[in-house]
């Protein structure tokens, strides 16, 4: 419980982590005697925090890298605090609150933030509800009265219209999140099972739909009269302020909110199973069959609480982990596998997850299990893995403060829940502090021989895949009916209502100077032939990130062996000449690093993020990855299986069925973009452990990109990786041509059933140039106002106006090959036929009605955005991405943004004609043939291409009914 004071008072802390350094011991075959461990370094958070007399408790910390200010608004609030039958209404209100209030104009919330260059959402979990946004600096005082009218002078504007549509909105968001994704409904499953009727962790934070549908204007005021005082509250605000300017500002906007009835924190309530239960379900969507066992644990704050992390780290998360080493090596069952310990307000939980492959018995999964915690209890924790996990966690705690935005979200989190702003520090110190003995007891507290709740999900059809003698779960699944027309909803008339009275203006402030936008220094040098480095040397936090990419990708597969680069960057990961993948593993996280390799359609990247002091070592670890992979075939077997299983997963999720559809239908099936780098079930089959050595030989020979961002000099940099580029062959190769089909589908409808799915999700879009052609910017510029973010004019008349979706965005894909433009939603399944003509329309008006206002917003949106875009150390490594892959000068945002300041209404309206232009796209819905055919149908004047899922024709064509 926190302290509330009644009178403003000042505060400022320091808390330091002293230096600690882990010593590195011999235990077992997996490690090296005397391998290397991070040294933790000293770290310190200075903020102010103080308290006004209503209650509200606000911490400010200035931090000058950027020009911008990110607000944290922690309201102490969740799931936990709803009744029975009106389950979902924290996060339904969470989205009410972004509508309309007393003084800032209807629909600002959503809009007018992004359109001033900045950032806002919001979220709601079991325990409390954020909202959160980062601006550039003139924008400060305009957040301050968003913010403030928010929390304070909303809830006379709702409207029943208003309450309506968002309902719509709402249950677009399950149907997207929940209903249409495979195992979506196991959280529902599981907490019906695991806590008793009425505790407040018995439903999802989503809730269910008819309580949804039942709420009304009267249950929202008295929520918002319950829980929305400014004394049940934090506001956190970070970046380049002053303070005392901005604890007078901050008193102005927010001292007047109401204070509330004082909301008396929730004991700690933990439940605990007389017996297993096991519940199996056949989900729709999965083709998978997946099982998890979910145990009851501790609440937050609990003393065991970072000790179950670590377990759940030990246990599962790593390649030394029993689980793995029984479930995924020893018996090839599953691609991989995860536990975790979710410590909660009230309770906690302690969950194994096993997505096991295509046609996996669960009770063998079971038994495997099993034998893992066996194998576990015999030979106890192993002493290195502990001390890495330590390592690992304080590059976690780094990476989740580098930004304004995560500093501001953690010290009003932090402040709200543990009554501490710094108190990720100090769970940093409880968690180095667990020894293996702690590990050991919380297990044999909370999971040895202990009753869980186990789920078994299976595919349709699959059920004597689950557990035996499981009971089948009962699940509420929703029925869209295209005859339903109650959901058509609109925004409706705005409130009347006397406005709260105030002693300050609060009509919308001015913007204050516009900030100045200055790139970070970057430096280029050249390592020889084909080898380029760039650099942003950043000391604000001893950490740096790096990748090295090199030119190849899924372009140098074979035709007939798509998916080899992709197997090549697994093995990467598996081991070198001298180490196995788990000593690989550990000594990578014994640095406090993480690397990654990945393929797409163009490159391969290895990135990896280290503390700066083992900057060297981690470059050392990924030569060697590089110079003498471990090629280990049972490694190799093990990385095909997981590839075909992560394909098969895929066949039934409705976002890739559509996004693959349309690339191929695009740039044809043959075209390294028109396919998915991972390949097909047939020519992951046909790849040998050769085809990996022959690719690996043409990617050492292909161009080399080297970015680095954060706390590194040039001089370190150049000397680190001189290695890497010492390895790099100067042979010949020849990068395939590839022609992109002919563009022969321009206003075709093509349709993709997907049986029993809640939603439509729509692909509709077109090709255009490379990123390089001068006419790209231009076109980015132009989409800006269609369909660039919450405020785009898509967001706005689909899920604003309408309430058809949860999100729809038009974006331009990158690469120095054509790209795209596309429109991408998901709509509610009866609501199909009426996107589709709402999206024609607006694409058709689009150019004829783009205006000089919508220059000059694009203009102030894209400019004032701009100021955001260096703050974090992955954001300077895309800068340096940009310069690189595009040969940029190094100044080229500069210039594209003077190319926008001139750029004319006449250039907008050309560039719209020619690559945006509605009769050019084609359209692709994937979604319930037996509900939406026909007017999808009726929609494309009796023409639709019906393809299955793989993007091939059934049949010419589908005439409904």
């Amino acid at each position: 419980m926190k302290l509330r004071a009644c009178t403003a008072l000042a505060t400022i802390l320091t808390l330091t982590i002293a230096p600690v350094t882990a010593v590195a011991q011999q235990a077992g075959p997996a490690q090296a005697q005397g391998a290397a461990v991070a040294e933790v370094p000293e770290f310190e958070i200075e903020f102010e925090k103080f308290t006004l007399e209503n209650g509200l408790e606000v911490i400010l910390q200035v931090d000058r890298s950027d020009p911008i200010v990110a607000f944290s608004t922690v309201v102490h609030v969740g799931s936990n605090r709803e009744r029975p039958g009106r389950t979902g209404f924290a996060h339904f209100f969470e989205h009410m609150a972004f509508n309309d209030s007393e003084n800032v104009p209807r629909g600002w919330n959503r809009k007018a933030i992004p359109d001033w260059g900045g950032s806002r959402n919001g979220g709601t979990w079991s325990d409390g509800t954020i909202y959160y946004e980062v601006v550039p600096k003139d924008a400060v005082d305009k957040i301050l009265w968003i913010d403030s009218d928010r929390l304070g002078y909303m809830i006379n504007t709702v409207t029943e219209a208003a309450l309506e549509r968002e309902k719509q909105v709402v249950k677009n968001e399950k149907r997207e999140r929940v209903d249409n994704r495979p195992y979506g409904y196991t959280q529902e499953v599981i907490r019906k099972a695991l806590y008793p009727e009425g505790h407040p962790y018995s439903w999802t934070v989503i809730g269910q739909l008819p309580d949804l549908q039942a709420a009304t204007l009267d249950d929202l005021k008295e929520f918002y009269t319950e829980y929305y005082g400014a004394a049940n509250a934090t506001l956190a605000i970070v970046g380049d302020i002053d303070i005392e300017e901005m604890r007078e500002k901050v008193q102005r906007w927010f001292g007047e909110i109401r204070r509330g009835p004082d909301v008396q924190p929730l004991a700690p309530m933990p439940v605990s199973l007389s017996e297993t239960r096991s519940l199996w379900f056949e989900d729709n969507f999965a083709t998978l069959p997946e099982l998890r066992l979910t145990f009851p644990t501790v609440a937050s704050y609990d003393e065991d609480e970072q000790a179950l992390n670590v377990l759940a780290r030990l246990i599962a998360g790593t390649k030394n982990s029993p689980l793995y080493r029984e479930i995924v090596e020893e018996q090839a069952l599953a691609p991989d596998v995860s536990a975790y310990n979710n410590s909660m307000e009230l309770a906690g939980e302690f969950v194994f997850r096993i997505r096991a492959k295509s046609g996996t018995d669960l009770d063998a999964v079971k038994a495997a299990l099993d034998s893992a915690l066996s194998d576990f209890e015999e030979h106890g924790v192993n002493e290195l893995d502990l001390q890495r996990i330590k390592a690992e966690q304080e590059t976690v705690l780094y990476n989740e403060l580098s930004t304004v935005l995560g500093k501001a979200n953690q010290l009003a989190t932090d402040n709200e829940f543990a009554g501490d702003p710094a108190n990720s520090i100090r769970t940093a110190e409880l968690l180095r502090a667990v020894t293996a003995e702690d590990v050991m007891r919380v297990y044999e507290t909370y999971i040895k021989d202990k009753p869980s709740i186990i789920t078994s999900f299976v595919p349709q059809g699959e059920a004597a895949l689950a557990l035996e003698g499981a009971e089948q779960a009962e699940v509420w699944i929703e029925d869209v009916r295209a005859d339903v027309a109650s959901e058509e909803v609109s925004q409706g008339e705005e409130a009347e209502y006397a406005k709260t009275p105030s002693q300050y203006d609060r009509s919308e402030p001015p913007f204050g100077e516009l900030p100045l936008i200055e790139m970070p220094e970057v430096w280029q040098a050249s390592r020889g032939e084909g080898a380029e480095l760039f650099g942003i040397e950043n000391d604000e936090l001893p950490l740096v990130t790096f990748d090295i990419v090199f030119d190849a990708g899924s372009w140098l597969d074979p035709q007939d062996k798509v998916g080899t680069a992709n197997l090549v960057a697994a093995m990467l990961n598996e081991g070198t000449a001298t180490k196995t993948p788990a000593e690989l593993e550990q000594a990578i996280g014994l640095l406090g690093s993480g690397v990654s390799v990945r393929a797409d359609a163009t490159s391969v990247t290895i990135s990896a993020t280290s503390l700066a002091r083992n900057f060297e070592e981690t470059v050392a670890l990924i030569e060697q990855m590089i110079s003498s992979p471990r090629w280990d075939v049972e490694d190799f077997e093990r990385e095909k299986s997981a590839a075909l299983t992560t394909i098969r997963d895929r066949q039934a999720n409705p976002q890739y069925i559509a996004a693959g559809a349309f690339a191929q239908l695009i740039y044809g099936a043959d075209h390294p973009q028109g396919r998915f780098s991972i390949g097909t079930e047939e020519s992951i089959t046909a790849i040998e452990l050769d085809d990996l050595k022959s690719y690996l030989d043409q990617m050492l020979a292909s161009d080399v990109r080297m970015h680095i961002a954060g706390d590194v000099s040039r001089a370190r940099a150049e000397e680190a990786f001189a290695g890497v580029t010492a390895l790099l062959s100067d042979e010949d190769i020849v990068r395939p041509e590839y022609e992109v089909a002919e563009q022969d589908d321009e206003g075709k409808v093509y349709f993709i059933d997907v049986p029993g799915s809640k939603q439509s999700v729509l692909n509709i879009g077109k090709l255009i140039v490379p990123t390089t052609d001068p006419d790209y910017n231009p076109i980015d510029f132009a989409n800006e106002k269609l369909g660039g973010g919450i405020s785009g004019d898509l967001a706005q008349v689909l899920r604003i106006e309408k309430g058809y979706t949860y999100g729809a965005y038009s974006y331009l894909s990158e690469g120095t090959s054509p790209q795209t433009f596309r429109v991408g939603t998901s709509v509610r399944a009866n609501a199909t036929g009426a996107s589709l003509d709402v999206i024609r329309q607006m694409l058709q008006d689009y150019g004829p009605t783009f205006d000089d206002a919508a220059v000059e917003l694009t203009r102030q949106k894209v400019v004032k955005a701009n100021t955001r875009a260096f703050e974090s150390l992955s954001a300077k490594l895309g800068i340096l991405h940009e310069i690189s892959e595009y040969d940029r000068p190094i100044d080229f945002v500069e210039q594209e943004q003077q190319a926008l300041v001139s750029m004319p209404l006449e250039e907008y309206q050309r560039v719209i004609s020619e690559y945006l232009a509605e009769p050019q796209m084609t359209w692709v819905i994937v979604g319930d043939a037996e509900t939406q055919l026909e007017p999808v149908t009726d929609f494309a004047g009796g023409d639709v291409t019906v393809l299955d899922i793989h993007g091939n024709p059934v049949e010419a064509s589908a005439d409904a009914d």
